[in-house]
């Protein structure tokens, strides 16, 4: 068998000397316990990077012949740079595992990967086990994303990230997505290929910060739910609904209060009124422009990423 792992980076020139280290040392002993050929490899995909990234990988590559790199021409961001790896192995490889630098995800549980890859399954996720070791604002918020994705019936594995691999079949499969708005973690489970998970404890990052602050969990978040679902503009037409027949029993309770003669001056309720109303207004818009928007970046047609270099 045949292996790649496929290593997305992005100003990882903290960590990535380990990440470096820790990913040979593994592809070494794979390759000693014969669950995986001699020619497997690890490759380095540098998102555009500003600091020393891309040196660091060149200088890996000219050390280690199981270490290959590959540049982005710009910064693409974390789901294209790892579709580019995925991509650009496709043909090479019978699988390929996917990982971000900053190894979090724990290495240990790729053996048990090829294993199930070995019993049949085309796709297996890296599951965590909890999310003990996160802040309760990061918890909570992925929790309910979670629970929103499904929700909007989305087929995402709960608690997987990009961890995960996948067999030349399913690579395959994924390449004939060709959709810009990139949720992986949304479109691999739509693949349909017989699937397995292997679960594991989240590690301490060991260097560096990480790349994912709160506005691109969000955005995140935001692609995700927009880029598999149209239930949101369902829920806003619902919404509408409901607000027509509130607006109906308002009129006919002030016109029951006209005849009654029990007319008082309501401005307070007619000012929450339309700050309401014109709050559901724009927010119905924004949702809506969110649809426009995607499909105005789909119709252009423009590449995902372009490839400056591979390095072997």
């Amino acid at each position: 068998m045949k292996l790649s792992i496929v290593v997305p980076c992005y100003n990882e020139q903290e960590v990535l000397p380990e990440t470096i280290q820790k990913l040979t040392e593994l592809v070494g002993q794979l390759v000693a316990e014969d669950k995986i050929s001699d020619d497997s490899f690890i490759l380095f995909v540098d998102d555009g990077s500003k600091d020393d990234t891309w040196n660091i990988i060149s200088k890996a590559v000219e050390e280690n012949e199981c270490i290959q790199g590959l540049k982005l021409a710009a910064n693409a961001g974390h789901q294209n740079a790892l579709l580019a790896g995925l991509m650009t192995v496709r043909e090479e490889v019978d699988a390929a595992i996917s990982i971000d630098a900053d190894l979090q995800d724990d290495i240990r549980v790729v053996s048990d990967m090829i294993d199930r890859y070995t019993d049949g399954c085309d796709i297996v996720y890296g599951v965590r086990n909890s999310r003990k070791t996160d802040s309760f604002l990061k918890r909570s918020s992925a929790e309910c994303f979670y629970s929103i994705m499904k929700l909007m019936g989305t087929k995402s594995i709960y608690n997987q990230a990009d961890f995960r691999l996948m067999s030349s079949r399913a690579l395959e499969g994924l390449s004939q997505f060709k959709e810009r708005n990139l949720f992986l973690r949304g479109i691999v489970p739509m693949i349909g290929y017989k699937s397995d998970c292997v679960y594991y404890d989240r590690l301490k990052r060991a260097a560096g910060e990480s790349k994912y602050s709160v506005k691109k969990m969000i955005e995140l978040a935001v692609e995700g739910i927009t880029s598999f679902s149209i239930k949101p503009m369902s829920f806003i037409m619902g919404t509408g609904v409901f607000v027509i027949f509130c607006a109906i029993a308002f009129a006919i309770h002030a016109f029951r209060s006209y005849v009654t003669g029990d007319v008082v001056s309501g401005w307070t309720s007619i000012v929450l009124s339309l700050w309401f109303i014109g709050g559901l207004v724009l927010f119905s818009i924004g949702v809506v422009g969110q649809y426009v928007g995607k499909i105005y970046l789909e119709v252009k047609e423009r590449p995902r990423y372009i490839i400056e270099e591979r390095i072997k």
